[in-house]
């Protein structure tokens, strides 16, 4: 794959934080967001700049193919704005019935939830899952095959 550090486009932050997008046409769009296309399986690729009113200003294939100003300015904004703990390991849950309370290792520090449903469980490909808390906050499991054996235990008993 080709690497190339060209961008279509100028980002820089205005007097108020906000993202400002100028295109090769030497247009100005206030207030832009990124978004990704597919936050699990490919988090760097498929980025869309988007104004207000989800209108589309500008499309980025790949992060790392941006110059590292861009690229960081980007992140930055991603970072912000997307909050899914990712679930290292499952130290225990109150019960193998929902609902249920579950006390995780996260890669955000160590948090308990509570699991309503096993609905709320849900598979993302063959090895990442979902999981939604009740207050609707997201949890990944990146590798579902890849966690402490106790942590295996406990999803096999779920799933």
């Amino acid at each position: 794959m080709k690497t190339t550090n060209y961008a279509p486009f100028q980002l820089r932050r205005d007097a108020f934080g906000k993202l400002v997008l100028t295109n090769a046409d030497g247009e100005e769009f206030v207030g832009v967001m990124p978004v990704r296309s597919f936050p699990v399986q490919a988090p760097t690729r498929g980025i869309s700049l988007v104004r207000d009113g989800g209108k589309e200003v500008a499309w980025i294939d790949d992060l790392e193919t941006l110059p590292a100003d861009l690229r960081a300015l980007v992140f930055e904004e991603l970072e912000g704005r997307e909050f899914m703990p990712e679930i290292l390991s499952i130290k225990s849950v109150s019960s193998f019935a929902t609902p249920c309370t579950w006390h995780v290792q996260t890669d955000r520090g160590d948090t308990e939830f509570v699991l309503k449903g096993e609905e709320d469980i849900r598979r993302l490909g063959a090895f990442s899952l979902l999981i939604a808390d009740s207050h609707g906050i997201h949890f990944l499991i990146r590798d579902m095959f890849g966690v402490d054996k106790n942590s295996r235990r406990i999803l096999d008993r779920f799933l």
